[in-house]
């Protein structure tokens, strides 16, 4: 059987999801860096698998598959593994943090991270700074919320798929430079996650 491909540069927070998800999961697979500034993916080779140009990308037997929470998924259940829980409710309040992730969280972040982290030319506003850090700010206390009343993990009080994407989001709230709020439960998790083997790898200082 081929091993299973994953595409993608480990720098961006997507693929190192990804590619914690599979260690996890005991997938063996390679990893083909593609990304700026390394390999452009808007070339027509890798056009022709994900036309939107943008990784993490998997390509498993037949299967090719992009968007980071569906390969997150599909790797995990068709893996038979406890990050995506069996039961339907379980597994449906695991999409739910998952999904939040990606569609509030991640958002929040984006004008401070480009300004304060990337540095990228154009993000320069001292107000739209701030209105990012007051909106991220705000959604990482929801975050502190659900991991106090969830035993310290997002979804079921055990480890899932959402524990791993939400950990390396919590990754750019201690690397931008700003004056955050102290969350001791956020700490918590991801001091947690960041001393497993795995953790440490994808939550390193070397990852934005």
């Amino acid at each position: 059987m081929d091993r299973l491909r994953i595409l993608g540069r480990t720098t961006s927070s997507n693929v190192r999801k990804v590619l914690w998800t599979a260690d996890l999961c005991g997938i063996d697979y390679v990893q083909e860096v593609w990304g700026q500034p390394h390999r452009d993916p808007r070339v027509p080779e890798f056009l022709a698998l994900n036309p939107n140009g943008t990784v993490p990308v998997i390509v498993d037997g037949a299967l090719v598959l992009w968007e980071s929470n569906a390969i997150v998924r599909y790797l995990a259940e068709s893996r038979g593994s406890g990050l995506w829980p069996a039961a339907v409710q379980e597994h449906a309040m695991v999409d739910q943090w998952l999904t939040w992730q990606a569609s509030e969280l991640l958002p929040s972040w984006q004008y401070a991270v480009s300004a304060l982290l990337a540095r990228n030319p154009g993000f320069d506003d001292p107000a739209k700074i701030a209105a990012s850090i007051a909106l991220w700010t705000a959604k990482m206390r929801m975050l502190e919320d659900r991991l106090m009343s969830g035993g310290g993990f997002a979804a079921n009080r055990r480890l899932s798929v959402a524990d791993l994407a939400l950990a390396i989001s919590t990754h750019r709230w201690f690397s931008t430079p700003f004056a955050r709020e102290e969350l001791p439960a956020v700490r918590d998790h991801y001091e947690t996650l960041k001393a497993t083997p795995e953790g440490a790898k994808y939550l390193s200082a070397e990852t934005p």
